[in-house]
């Protein structure tokens, strides 16, 4: 039995988000879109800068992600910033839920993604980073490159 390979095709990433959060967990939800709005996904205009994720009567919604309005899409076009409801399981949502009630936790979108055609949110429960989390990061990050430039030079 042959198993097939998903195809997955980025649309957008949050590049802000593991910089400034320490990600626990990551989850994969479906999300409920309109037609305009897979369309102008499949363009590659989205944008998950400043948005963020939160649990509401047992459901999940993404906030403030910003889907342009579709090229050719006349008077039914979308809101760009509309609230997006995210699909998981109910277990999931609970373990979510209960994880966003400790304090300092928050659900952020790491990355929108089409995976065998259909639109998905990889979403994270993070802590947010203090300026010294962050030097640190930096630090090890120049360091480690630092390591891998010497071993490139005496493999020379």
């Amino acid at each position: 039995m042959v198993k097939k390979e998903k195809a997955i095709k980025i649309v957008c990433q949050n590049k802000q988000a593991r910089r400034n959060f320490f990600i626990d967990d990551t989850y994969e939800a479906g999300m409920v879109l309109v037609g305009t709005e897979v369309k102008a996904l499949r363009e590659g205009r989205a944008n998950l800068t400043d948005s963020y994720a939160a649990v509401k009567n047992d459901e999940v919604y993404l906030h403030d992600m910003h889907i342009s309005p579709y090229s050719h899409g006349n008077r039914y076009n979308h809101e760009p910033r509309r609230r997006r409801k995210l699909l998981l399981h109910r277990r999931e949502i609970r373990r979510i839920y209960g994880k966003t009630r400790e304090r300092g936790f928050t659900l952020i979108p790491l990355k929108v993604y089409f995976k065998n055609g259909k639109a998905k949110v990889e979403i994270g429960i993070g802590k947010g980073k203090k300026l010294y989390d962050k030097r640190e990061d930096l630090k090890r990050r120049d360091d480690k490159l630092d390591v891998e430039r010497a071993l490139r030079e005496k493999h020379r």
